[in-house]
């Protein structure tokens, strides 16, 4: 086999003409047949004199996808095996691709919210593009490794989530009969030795942008116009994670009460959760209402589909911030602890966390709407504030504060 991989190019597949095979690298050919007609085919020796594998006619196969197939074949010889055989074998077994993607649509059920299944799409599609057209049971531990290695230490966690994904598609294949034997993308005693320690998850707190610098932020991001802004700064005034944000429907908002209710399935901690809206947080609403064009109150690009999460990340990069969105909810959580008197349970409702111990709970049957209301109100002033009024605002919210303990 020649070293060199990849030696053609599209332009050149797609005009060359002289008869004869053309060499791609790694035993892959393009053949070219007298009449003009194109072909790939494999070459590679096992046991004996070389043998050719005809993997395709140019019409039905593209350069990409004949050097998948080749790299399956190299694959297969690494293997001690005869890729011919090995193909036979195969049968009508699914691919990687196929058994990834029925996967993730039968599972769609058991997860919280659309951003999740769209994670676990991109990974089991981006991350394993090489190994999608190969059938599901001559998929290895080579094949696993080569998907892994280049992000193992560049981004731990994206691997980690890889390899788990991974490991779980294989596994239902297993359960189906497409597979037999050890599953390769196991980690404990089979990765764990073929693989160096990778950097510990640094999972933390996100990057938060220090409360002092969001009014000044948020007048910057209401001069922007848009769905991806408007979204945004609902995040923000709300204190929700975007999840809960990008799914919210028209049927969750109670504009008479100013109140959305989250559902538990589209919450963290499972139980419903009610968020009290700010007078600016409901004209967010009733400004996205005018355009209203489908359930989502803030719609993405395709139709009866929401904004995706990355839409709000643009905004953010826009506006050259150095802090995740996820981050604002800790800016919020600051202000309550440093610049106001509302008590810790109220600002730990109003971030939908579990407040003490579950004999506390239990007794808790309330969920402190009003008082959060009062302190969702003094978090939408402070916002709106303007640059250079901190002194005053911060005296403005700790006699709402006080108020409310009163």
């Amino acid at each position: 086999m020649a070293r060199q991989l990849n030696r053609l190019s599209a332009r050149t597949v797609a005009t060359v003409k002289k008869p004869g095979r053309h060499a791609d690298g790694g035993g892959l050919y393009l053949v070219v047949d007298k009449s003009g007609a194109k072909r790939w085919v494999f070459l590679f020796r096992f046991g004996g004199p070389h043998k050719e594998m005809g993997l395709g006619g140019l019409t039905r196969v593209s350069l990409v996808e004949a050097r998948r197939l080749a790299e399956w074949c190299r694959s297969c010889l690494a293997r001690g095996e005869n890729p011919i055989e090995a193909r036979k074998a195969a049968g009508r077994v699914p691919t990687f691709g196929e058994c990834a993607d029925e996967y993730v649509a039968s599972m769609a059920g058991n997860w919280r919210n659309e951003q999740h299944r769209a994670q676990w799409g991109m990974t089991l599609t981006r991350y394993t593009e090489t190994i999608r057209s190969m059938p599901i049971n001559m998929i290895g531990t080579a094949e696993v490794l080569r998907l892994l290695q280049p992000v193992w230490q560049k981004i731990p966690e994206t691997a980690s989530r890889l390899r788990g994904r991974i490991e779980r598609v294989l596994d239902a294949a297993q359960a189906r009969g497409y597979r037999s034997g050890e599953n390769p993308a196991r980690w404990r005693g089979h990765l764990s030795t073929l693989l160096p320690p990778r950097q510990k998850l640094t999972r933390g707190h996100h990057a938060a942008m220090p409360y002092s610098e969001l009014p000044e932020f948020l007048a910057r991001l209401r001069a922007r116009d848009g769905v991806s802004a408007r979204a945004l700064e609902f995040v923000i005034l709300t204190a929700a994670r975007s999840g809960e944000v990008l799914g919210l429907q028209w049927s969750e908002i109670d504009l008479d009460r100013k109140v959305w209710t989250v559902p538990a399935s589209r919450i963290k901690a499972g139980r419903e959760h009610r968020v009290p809206l700010s007078p600016r947080a409901a004209a967010i609403i009733e400004a996205m209402q005018t355009v209203r064009v489908s359930d989502y109150v803030f719609p993405g690009y395709k139709p009866a589909r929401p904004l995706g999460d990355m839409a709000l990340h643009l905004v953010r990069e826009r506006m050259e911030i150095p802090y995740t969105v996820h981050g604002f909810r800790s800016s919020f959580r600051d202000w309550c602890g440093e610049a106001t008197n509302f008590p810790r349970e109220v600002a730990e409702a109003a971030l939908a966390h579990e407040v003490g111990d579950e004999t506390e709970r239990a007794y808790r049957r309330g969920d402190a709407l009003e008082k959060r209301r009062q302190l969702m109100d003094a978090w939408a002033e402070y916002c709106a504030m303007r640059v250079g009024d901190n002194v005053v605002l911060l005296d403005t919210s700790r006699s709402v504060a006080q108020n409310a303990n009163d």
